[in-house]
């Protein structure tokens, strides 16, 4: 039975979700005792779907994914770069950088964490299929110096390479051979191996069960290296569970059945934060959302025009630019939790200034326009591809019964998760709303989405297939730039390219939220991952 309707009948829980809460205090409650042996209950709409860390590149995926696996870098409570399995790096030669490795690590089942591991967890990485590989290219070998010592060799110069590894699974060679794991589970062609439901990590949680679209189940792992670290928390057993409806999610909470939502619906976060029970944390989002078209078929599939793409024509991605009011969806449809957006990556990410923040108007007129001097003056149908989750189609819908008021006649197709992130990587939708979640250094946003696709791991999640060989120039040079003032030069200018060609169109930054009972204390990152490691309960 899915644990989702378990919790509570669908009508308790939509009472629940419509019963107005009572004012209090948002912030936690003064400091008490912690649980010497706390459970946790975590609920959001998304499943990891695989539990493999180099099948997907996703944040649902590695949300879970990462509390099992580390990574040879993290992050600090401040999102800066900080050690992991590598305790210390330093570029060698212009083109060779080496990490020296954690000593006495040790995997869940047991068996020590070597230099052998991390030259096959990278290797790994980076050969097809894995979706990690987009983060490893300009990596030409990895060597083995001794048994806490890899080189990390490039075809040129990296300066920001360790910003790269984070997300980049450190997986057991041997237990990898045992269970016939040489290469990432193959997502997109739903392909079943051992590491889709199990997994055998160096992280702070192990894997107990993995129930897909209904529950995966994680214990800490009392072996793990950072156990001493002043910072790390004291839950022992989480619970990560998959509640598709939004109303069924929040009654859980306010019920108590479940302690903390990752996404809550964004009509109720003010009841929330006026719920003395509960303590809300928001945080900017340094991803955001676009809609990007197919570029790379000379006819658009379910459509009306025949013999034409009218998405490669500049004029008609500028009209639905036109016809889209981002800021009345932020206001109506997300209750004003997020940010309209013209910027193509956050301020926050390196190279991406404020300035280029600012979207063109909402213009019907204009859009309609621009429509008729393409050839398009009686409009076409297009089929706009959507995850199936309760906010992410709302704004799908408003979008679009905008488009078709200026002539572009859209059908929504929404799709569960499973369907839908395929689409992204094969690039096979005409039309797709998506979000994508940033690193603070660039270059790995501007490979993964701008640069022209290829199976080596150039523009893996570039959904519409643009290509632009001048771009393409510009965002390679990026990776191997050494000097870091012209390298935000430079990501400026890619970024001044995108807007003037339009592969995609910008549409809003979230404020992310997440609503727990006022027991349990968390750090929020600005990419919407939730750090096991930290989490405490009261």
């Amino acid at each position: 039975m899915n644990f989702a309707h378990r919790l509570l009948p669908r009508a308790a829980a939509m009472a629940f979700a419509a019963t107005l809460l009572a004012l209090g205090s948002a912030r936690p409650a003064p400091a008490q005792p912690a649980a010497p042996h706390a459970a946790v209950r975590i609920a959001s709409a998304f499943d990891p779907q695989t539990l493999d860390p180099h099948a997907l590149a996703l944040l649902y995926h590695s949300r879970v994914a990462f509390q099992i696996y580390d990574s040879l870098v993290g992050r600090s409570e401040a999102f800066k770069i900080e050690p992991a399995l590598a305790v210390a790096w330093q570029m060698i030669s212009p083109t060779v950088w080496r990490f020296k490795l954690r000593q006495g690590v040790s995997f869940h089942d047991g068996t020590p964490f070597s230099a052998e591991d991390a030259v096959y967890s990278l290797e790994r990485a980076m050969a097809p299929p894995s979706q990690r590989a987009f983060q490893l290219k300009g990596v030409t070998a990895v060597q083995r110096i001794d048994a806490l010592t890899i080189d990390i060799q490039l075809e040129a110069p990296d300066a920001v390479l360790p910003e790269k590894l984070q997300y980049v699974a450190m997986m057991s060679k041997a237990w990898c051979e045992k269970h016939g794991l040489a290469r990432a589970q193959d997502f997109n062609a739903k392909q079943e191996t051992f590491a889709v439901r199990h997994a055998n990590g160096t992280g702070p949680f192990r894997l107990d069960r993995y129930e897909p679209d209904v529950r995966t189940l994680l214990r800490r792992h009392t072996g793990w290296w950072g156990a001493s670290d002043k910072r790390t928390g004291n839950v022992e057993q989480v619970s990560y569970v998959t509640i598709k409806s939004d109303a069924t999610r929040l009654a859980a909470l306010t019920s108590g059945e479940i302690d903390l939502v990752l996404d809550p619906p964004y009509q109720d976060i003010a009841r929330l934060k006026a719920d003395p029970r509960m303590a809300v944390l928001q945080a900017a989002d340094i991803g955001q959302q676009y809609l990007t078209f197919d570029q790379a078929r000379n006819e658009l599939a379910d459509s009306d025009v025949k013999g034409r793409n009218p998405f490669k024509d500049l004029r008609v991605r500028k009209a639905v630019y036109h016809a889209l009011n981002v800021p009345l969806i932020v206001d109506k449809v997300l209750r004003g939790q997020a940010v309209p957006t013209g910027a193509f990556l956050s301020p926050l990410v390196d190279g991406s200034p404020a300035a280029l923040d600012k979207r063109l108007p909402y213009d019907p007129a204009r859009a309609r326009q621009l429509l008729g001097e393409a050839g398009y003056p009686n409009g076409f149908s297009v089929t706009l591809d959507c995850v199936n989750v309760a906010w992410r189609e709302n704004v799908c819908q408003a979008m679009a019964a905008m488009l078709t008021q200026v002539g572009i006649r859209t059908t929504l197709r929404s799709s569960p998760t499973g369907q839908f992130f395929p689409k992204l990587t094969q690039g096979s939708a005409s039309f797709v709303e998506f979000g994508w979640t940033a690193t603070p250094d660039a270059w790995n946003s501007l490979n993964g989405l701008f640069r022209t696709w290829d199976r080596a791991g150039l523009g893996t999640f570039n959904a519409g297939r643009y290509s632009n060989a001048k771009l393409d120039a510009l965002i390679d040079g990026i990776r191997t730039e050494p000097d870091l003032g012209r390298r935000r030069a430079m990501v400026t200018t890619v970024l001044r390219m995108v807007g003037e060609d339009l592969p995609y169109v910008p549409l809003y930054r979230r404020m992310l939220t997440w609503a727990m009972a006022k027991k349990v204390s968390a750090i929020q990152w600005p990419n919407d991952t939730l750090e096991l490691r930290w989490l405490r309960v009261k």
